[in-house]
């Protein structure tokens, strides 16, 4: 049904052509006559009545001259044989009516009380003109000049010879449309016909009958060549779609294995991660256990050592009162460094509070809780802008306290101790970072930075537990961060850490 109203469509298309085509080219060529026309009538009429204006001029300058009215009145009175002259008129060289004419009584327009500038003009139905009578270079009078101006009547014998024409020529027009459908239309509706039957069938060993040797014939022998290569390429399609159909069958059982092999990875990192959650639990609690329990003989030592010092130290000779602040010295060491470890064991079990955290001002607090503690030269400090962050205020004042503790201490021997602390940003994350003029580090030994009781100075010359970094890199992967440093001996350290962007409330 749709091709047949294709096909119909095309000779509706090729009959509009036509008759659209013949009325254009005749209502074209029908406008440009009636102006031709229309120009041409008032030119020559123009004309024709200057002439006529100018024989009166001549004929009357004689009867002006001597004051001859009758002879005047006679002139005019020839018009008569000129019926399509309505009215006319002579003035003397004063502009007063001299001599009138009118055709009849209720024919032309009243006579103007005085004369206009020479030239024509129309008005309404009729063609005016006025023409100076001239006698020896001395202008005698006017003549007026009024005749019937039969342009409309003369267009509408043009149009009624134009529709004649163009109904003529319109038959004919529907003639040449009804040969060019037979000729034109019926290869093509007969291609038509096969692709409707080829759609519905899906048989293109269909073919076209090829009925003649023009530009339809040559689609002909194309729409048949497209059938042939449809064909050829519709097998070659049905084969590579069994051929796909047997790969994403293989390729659906791989990819059920690799998610059976996924599954089963999954289920083996779940109970590897419970197996290490329960040995990180039970060494924290060794540590804290450990810890807590060293606590006792440590208050004997650092009690009894007291109670020695306050009651028999007039008893003891140099060397003893020196043994005995070794023994003092080192029990103080060994609180610090079981209060450390509990802190240390503490942190993986302590609930974090996130929060918005001015990063400035607990940087700031932090170095002044320092600072008021220490006894050396105190650095100058640069602080930088810091972006706030979401996380835990005291886990991140701890961050800072400890870098920036070991920033005062590596720093402390140089004239001019400085310290900076400042961040950066990328589409991620905040990178903040404490960088100082001290001693500094072997970069090789970076790996042991941040271990348990790892230390790249001794503890005669640096005092420390080898905690404290160990307690920052705990602190910042519980956020979310990474941790790392950068140094060469003799200048200084730079330590850096990271924090996301964005991170929602968490407990660890």
């Amino acid at each position: 049904m749709m091709l047949g109203a294709a096909g119909r469509s095309i000779r509706y298309r090729l009959f509009l052509v036509v008759l659209a085509t013949t009325f254009a080219a005749l209502l074209v060529a029908g406008a440009g006559l009636a102006i031709y026309e229309t120009v041409r009538y008032r030119e020559d009429w123009r004309n024709e009545l200057e002439t006529q204006a100018q024989l009166l001029a001549r004929a009357t300058a004689p009867a002006l001259a001597f004051d001859d009215v009758e002879s005047a009145r006679e002139y005019l009175a020839l018009l008569e044989a000129r019926p399509e002259i309505v009215a006319a008129a002579i003035y003397n060289a004063r502009g007063k009516l001299y001599a009138a004419y009118r055709r009849d009584e209720e024919s032309g327009s009243p006579f103007p009380v005085l004369p206009e500038a020479e030239g024509s003009q129309t008005d309404g139905r009729y063609l005016v003109l006025f023409q100076r009578i001239v006698e020896n270079d001395e202008i005698l009078g006017s003549v007026y000049l009024q005749a019937e101006y039969e342009l409309w009547g003369r267009l509408a014998d043009h149009l009624l010879i134009l529709s004649a024409v163009m109904t003529a020529s319109l038959l004919v027009a529907l003639l040449l449309s009804t040969w060019l459908q037979r000729s034109v239309t019926r290869p093509i509706l007969g291609i038509a016909s096969v692709t409707r039957r080829v759609v519905e069938s899906r048989d293109y060993s269909l073919r076209v009958e090829r009925t003649t040797d023009d530009e339809i014939g040559v689609l002909v022998d194309s729409f048949n060549g497209m059938l042939a290569e449809v064909s050829r390429r519709t097998e070659a399609l049905e084969a590579t779609n069994r051929r796909l159909e047997r790969e994403i069958a293989e390729r659906e059982r791989a990819e059920q294995g690799l998610r059976d092999l996924a599954e089963e990875l999954e289920r083996r990192v779940a109970d590897r991660t419970a197996q290490l959650e329960a040995v990180n639990y039970e060494l924290e609690s060794f540590s804290y256990s450990v810890s807590h329990d060293l606590r006792a003989p440590l208050r004997a030592v650092a009690g009894f050592s007291n109670v020695l010092e306050e009651d028999y130290a007039d008893r003891l000779d140099d060397e003893g009162r020196r043994l005995l602040g070794v023994v003092q010295s080192e029990a103080g060491r060994m609180g610090q460094l079981i209060d450390e470890l509990l802190a240390f064991s503490r942190l993986g079990r302590k609930d974090m509070h996130i929060s918005e955290v001015d990063m400035v001002e607990l940087a700031r607090d932090s170095f002044e809780r320092l600072a008021a503690q220490h006894s050396g030269r105190l650095p100058a400090l640069h602080l930088g802008a810091l972006p706030a962050c979401r996380g835990d205020r005291v886990l991140l004042g701890q961050v800072w306290a400890n870098l920036l503790s070991n920033a005062l201490k590596f720093s402390a021997k140089r004239d001019d101790p400085q310290i900076e602390v400042s961040a950066a940003s990328d589409g991620s994350e905040h990178i903040y970072f404490v960088r100082d003029n001290g001693v500094g580090f072997d970069p090789r030994f970076q790996s042991k930075l941040f271990g348990v009781f790892q230390r790249l100075h001794g503890a005669s010359e640096f005092p420390g537990t080898g905690v404290g970094l160990a307690l920052v890199q705990r602190i910042v992967t519980r956020h979310g961060g990474r941790v790392w440093a950068e140094s060469k001996p003799g200048e200084g350290a730079t330590f850096y850490y990271t924090l996301p962007k964005e991170r929602g409330d968490e407990s660890d």
